[in-house]
């Protein structure tokens, strides 16, 4: 029996990932792109001041200065374009899922600001991603709270080197090579915490708001960063560093569903000559 279900547990590692079984598989990534992701992070500058005098543009056309959500409440900062072909959708469906987790509630007990890096969008794109995520979250009252934002060259550069995100435009490909994550700043406009990747833990964001509340700066976290730039939407799929990673989690899971397989057998086999020696001693 263990031996069928470690049998069944290999097939799954093999045919969970394998691009092979997933269509034809795509053309090895340019030689470009190594040298590309080398200019691309996200620098933790914790307790840096976000330069609050930034003029940008809301989802209504509005010009509006960055410093106008802060002051009272801390603030969640999420850097994304509006017409990226997949991560950084994947990034606001997951603080969009955070948020729908916290009894907090954007306007109320803190501020969300979604930047466009991108200049050349404005407010019509601002205006339907905006739609888009107050439809998700179905709470009304965030309508206030959150805020999509489009501005010029020279106040995404200030914002993204203030926060310490790193991101280029490559023309061949046409898109941005950039991270993913976001941040939460005080009220103050201070960096407090970083938080990476795609998707994030609600108690994570709650203790990060809570801290930048009182004005609190965390520690430095780990990095495990996802690139936008392997994303090919010729193929419509990750390249193969992006399906490592998915394998490595498979092969991972795998090995603690057989490690559990294995200790639940030797518990069996040695459940009942244990159940006897003690029988055996209490006899004695």
């Amino acid at each position: 029996m263990i031996r069928r279900l470690l049998a069944a547990a290999g097939l799954l590692a093999l045919a969970a990932p394998a691009p092979a079984q997933m269509g034809p598989v795509p053309p090895p990534p340019r030689q470009a792109t190594p040298g590309v992701l080398q200019e691309v992070g996200f620098d933790q500058k914790l307790g840096d001041v976000i330069p609050l005098d930034l003029a940008f543009r809301d989802e209504t056309g509005k010009d509006v200065r960055l410093g106008d959500y802060f002051g009272k409440k801390p603030v969640v900062l999420s850097l994304v374009y509006y017409r990226c072909p997949m991560l950084c959708t994947i990034s606001l469906n997951g603080l969009a899922g955070a948020l729908e987790v916290l009894s907090f509630v954007p306007g109320q007990e803190f501020e969300v600001v979604t930047v466009s890096f991108d200049p050349t969008e404005g407010p019509v794109l601002a205006a339907a991603k905006k739609k888009a995520y107050m439809t998700r979250y179905k709470r009304p009252e965030a309508d206030a709270g959150w805020h999509f934002l489009t501005g010029p060259q020279e106040s995404i550069e200030r914002l993204t080197r203030a926060v310490g995100f790193r991101y280029v435009w490559d023309a061949e490909t046409k898109q941005f090579a950039h991270p993913a994550g976001i941040l939460v700043a005080t009220p103050e406009g201070r960096i407090a915490r970083y938080l990476f990747g795609v998707e994030y833990s609600p108690k994570d964001l709650r203790l990060a708001l809570v801290d930048a509340a009182g004005g609190k700066i965390g520690n430095p976290v780990d990095q495990v960063l996802l690139y936008c730039y392997q994303y090919d939407p010729q193929s419509g799929r990750y390249s193969a560093s992006i399906l490592n990673l998915v394998r490595l989690g498979g092969l991972v899971t795998v090995a603690a569903l057989a490690a559990f397989i294995l200790t639940a057998g030797r518990r069996r086999r040695g459940g009942p000559s244990g159940a006897a020696a003690g029988r055996n001693q209490t006899t004695e």
